[in-house]
């Protein structure tokens, strides 16, 4: 799963902290991991790995410096399990094998959790989900429903997941399939459709440059088994202690404050 062509502007938006359209992260993790405490002497420090190329989560800064939500994160669990911490990044097609190779020992990079990926990798909980949103434009979004679509026309990537949810679940909708998200809310802009619906990150992302247009319409739609699992953290099959550690670290940077203020940071339209 990798994320891409966000301009520079929309980088420079969302490292702004503070903004009246974000909210706070839902709560992903399972509150059981407060119970599997991690043992400090067994694991003496966490080596992260990442990519340098997926941006707003791990990129590299004007001066180099490797910067983003999944790098404040890392950092962050470290600081909360009380170990050192390390970060390496890797080109996104030699990351796995690094992990592999027991270069490092936790993969943070938005690796899928696929069944492939699960015969090498245990995953950690959820840290962050995709969920899919409605967009339209200000003045249709207090009124909007998902069940007055009939004699409106919604605009979908063609071959997406939102576009198969939408045949799934609102088989009547008048679809407009366009070949990419962007191209999709560019018509919603124009006022050529009426309504857009896709992944709500890259949704949110257009609108912090288009806040004069569009706005989210209606609630967060969840469907896993359509939009996948979410973002979480690899760790090399079997290394409990690790993964351990890193679903404790969670649970407390959720409750304490910690995961809000950095996907604020980073996020500041919320997409929930």
């Amino acid at each position: 799963m990798r994320l891409a062509g966000l301009t520079g502007a929309i980088l420079l938006l969302a490292a702004m902290a503070g903004s009246a359209f974000a909210q706070a992260l839902p709560y992903h993790a399972d509150p059981s991991a407060r119970e599997i405490l991690p043992g400090a002497t067994a694991l003496p420090a966490i080596r992260f790995l990442t990519t340098a190329d997926f941006p707003p989560f791990n990129f590299r800064d004007s001066g180099g410096e490797l910067i983003g939500f999944n790098v404040d994160l890392a950092k962050a669990i470290c600081q909360e399990v009380n170990v050192a911490c390390t970060l390496q990044a890797w080109p996104w097609a030699q990351a796995t094998d690094a992990l592999s190779d027991n270069q490092g020992d936790a993969l943070i990079a938005g690796l899928e959790m696929s069944a492939a990926n699960g015969e090498l990798f245990d995953f950690s909980a959820t840290y962050m989900a995709l969920p899919g949103r409605f967009v339209t434009r200000h003045a249709d979004v207090a009124a909007f429903s998902p069940d007055a679509l009939a004699g409106k026309t919604v605009a979908v990537r063609r071959g997406s997941a939102h576009e198969a949810f939408m045949k799934r679940y609102l088989p009547a909708t008048q679809l407009e399939p366009a070949d990419t998200e962007l191209e999709g809310l560019a018509a919603l802009q124009a006022g050529d459709v009426d309504v857009f619906f896709g992944d709500g990150m890259r949704a949110a992302f257009w609108i912090n440059d288009n806040l004069d247009c569009c706005g989210f319409a209606g609630g967060a739609y969840f469907r896993p088994a359509l939009f996948g699992e979410g973002l979480s953290i690899a760790v090399l099959a079997g290394n409990d202690a690790v993964r351990h550690a890193i679903d404790w670290a969670l649970v407390r940077l959720k409750d304490n404050g910690v995961l809000d203020e950095l996907y604020l940071r980073w996020f500041p339209v919320g997409f929930y």
